[in-house]
């Protein structure tokens, strides 16, 4: 079977504006379904996935993913009438009734949550696509597929934890022979990532989006000043439920739509909210390190007590909480569980792959595999890049490298003298993390590499820290891992070694901790070749690795979008596969 899965719901933040036109902007990300995707599974085998938002531009958007379907399916070789089912990763039909107590409410269930809603996009940009081949699959069921069915486990715990999915917060399943039994469900009104989500926005950041910042500035921060506020809002219960009264403060349709009281509630309980713009004080730093201490002991107290329940040794972890790299290395060195297997697409894209893995396993066609690092996006060879190379001939040196090795040493050779590269090659990500295809790469030994990027590649926070990257072979010497440890989707944040902190700034973060990424031949065998050269010029198989964009940019896909990427920023050098590109006039000119 073709099964192609979903995600996100189209009309959601067009809902809102019509119906509250006066919110301030950053207001309007309080909806759901943002993030939509596309994967197909063919036969039980993942073949392609990506996100809207690399092709529209639109970063977070939730509109219908025709052209990540587009792609998807060209990928295998097939047309859409090859296409045995579309699933996506929501299904408001059970809650039709709850949604039935306000006319507002109503209209939301009608024109963005239905079946008939999403029947009427199918049908709009798939024209003669059958809506009975349409399906829906919940959306923590979807999330905890996205887990289970690519772990390689027969049996598992499987926890899902997001802001919301139709109705519910955390769901707990127990995971058996391709069955799922749901253990507990705890609702939207106990939310710790919707508290966690309020929070940022108060600290003057986007909600639904900018969550990860409060991760990396919760390290400057002394949580002592906000930890007996956070120790009384989120009540921890034996049965391992969680209890957060201030999110049911809401009673009216206004207030529930944007949290207004319990947001009025943090300003006067906790501080004034922070604006945009504003300065980052200590008394922000504070805050963001108890509510990420918060949420470190509310994810250990759920899993610690499924797993006391279960005697369950493996667990699977989904949603958007499980993109928060710190709690998860708080959860792999609290040793409640041998293996901790974390999606690399947690979030909301994650359900269009966890949908479509679903629908497969009813009919038994899954082979649960681990996951591999997921490359599966679109690749531009040959004459597109070539063609992109030509348009832009004008602003750029060009030189044709005739091999990958070729093009690994001289990247390597100039990480060594301190020059930042933008490395695209291969197939694009599906996730949030840019993993050695789509990537701005430097040498994280330079002291002052992370604030030259922050400031004149990236455009971003000063505060915030940058990933390393590192062979699976060397990793251990450099980090506080086992030797063979595998971490090949930065999303695991783990201690540098001491002696090593102090000659790898740029990756090592204020509290000594980095977001590690290990990198094998099997996973990403021409990134893995690059760490090599690495290493024989620098001695250390590590670079710095970031995405490949700016602030408030999705990462790049098309060859065209690295190369204006690459001239609106402080990058040096852009390997575009076997290309290496830099700007008219360099200061520097490459060598040979």
């Amino acid at each position: 079977m073709n099964i192609l899965g979903i995600s996100g719901l189209d009309n959601s933040v067009t809902f809102k504006r019509a119906h509250w036109p006066a919110l301030d902007e950053r207001e309007y990300r309080i909806a759901q379904g943002h993030d939509s995707a596309a994967a197909l599974v063919v036969d039980g085998r993942i073949v392609a996935a990506a996100a809207q938002e690399r092709f529209s531009r639109r970063k977070h958007t939730g509109e219908f993913p025709i052209d990540a379907i587009r792609y998807c399916v060209a990928q295998a070789g097939l047309s859409i009438d090859d296409i045995d089912e579309i699933a996506r990763g929501f299904d408001y039909l059970p809650f039709r009734q709850l949604h039935a107590i306000d006319p507002v409410s109503a209209s939301l269930y009608e024109e963005v949550f239905s079946p008939t809603a999403l029947e009427k996009q199918v049908l709009q940009q798939l024209p003669g696509f059958p809506v009975e081949r349409v399906q829906h699959v919940p959306h923590h069921l979807a999330h905890a597929a996205s887990a289970a069915l690519t772990s390689a486990w027969d049996e598992c715990l499987v926890v899902v934890n997001d802001a919301m999915g139709e109705v519910q917060a955390i769901t707990v399943f127990h995971f058996a022979n391709g069955k799922f039994k749901k253990l507990r469900e705890l609702s939207a009104n106990d939310s710790i990532g919707l508290l966690y989500s309020l929070v940022t926005l108060h600290l003057g950041f986007d909600f639904n989006a900018d969550e990860y910042k409060i991760m990396g500035l919760a390290p400057y921060g002394d949580p002592n000043r906000f930890r007996s506020f956070f120790e009384k809002t989120v009540e921890l219960h034996p049965d391992g439920s969680i209890h957060i009264p201030i999110l049911r403060m809401n009673r009216s349709r206004d207030d529930r739509e944007i949290y207004r009281v319990t947001r009025d509630y943090l300003e006067t309980n906790l501080m004034r909210s922070r604006q945009p713009d504003g300065e980052i004080t200590p008394e922000h730093k504070d805050l963001a390190a108890a509510l990420q201490e918060c949420l470190n002991r509310t994810v250990l107290h759920i899993c610690g007590r499924f797993a006391e329940q279960t005697k369950l040794r493996r667990v699977a972890l989904a949603g958007g909480v499980a993109l928060n790299c710190t709690a998860n290395g708080k959860l792999v060195e609290s040793g409640l569980f041998d293996e901790v297997y974390v999606q690399p697409v947690a979030g909301d894209d994650g359900t269009a792959l966890g949908a479509a893995l679903y629908r497969a396993s009813l009919s038994g066609q899954v082979c649960n595999r681990r996951m591999p690092v997921p490359i599966i996006g679109p690749s531009y060879q040959g004459a597109r890049i070539d063609a992109a190379i030509q348009s832009y001939r004008d602003r750029l040196q060009i030189r044709r490298l005739h091999s990958l090795t070729a093009a690994c040493t001289e990247a390597a050779r100039l990480i060594a003298e301190g020059r930042v590269i933008a490395w695209y090659r291969g197939r694009m990500e599906f996730g949030p993390r840019a993993l050695g295809n789509r990537s701005i790469l430097a040498d994280p030994g330079n002291p002052g590499m992370r604030d030259r990027i922050n400031a004149m590649v990236k455009k971003r926070e000063a505060f915030r820290p940058f990933a390393p990257a590192c062979s699976i072979e060397q990793a251990h010497l450099w980090f506080k891992v086992p030797p063979g440890t595998h971490l090949p989707y930065m999303i695991t944040v783990v201690d540098v070694r001491p002696e090593h902190r102090a000659s790898l700034p740029a990756v090592t973060h204020v509290d000594g901790s980095a977001r590690l990424q290990t990198v094998c031949q099997e996973d990403n065998p021409e990134f893995h070749e690059l760490l090599r050269a690495v290493g024989k010029t620098t001695g250390r198989e590590i670079v710095l690795n970031t995405s490949f964009n700016i602030k408030g940019q999705p990462i790049v896909n098309t060859p065209e979008e690295a190369i204006e990427t690459f001239l609106g920023t402080g990058i040096d050098y852009l390997f575009l596969e076997n290309w290496l590109l830099s700007r008219q006039h360099a200061p520097v000119s490459l060598s040979g």
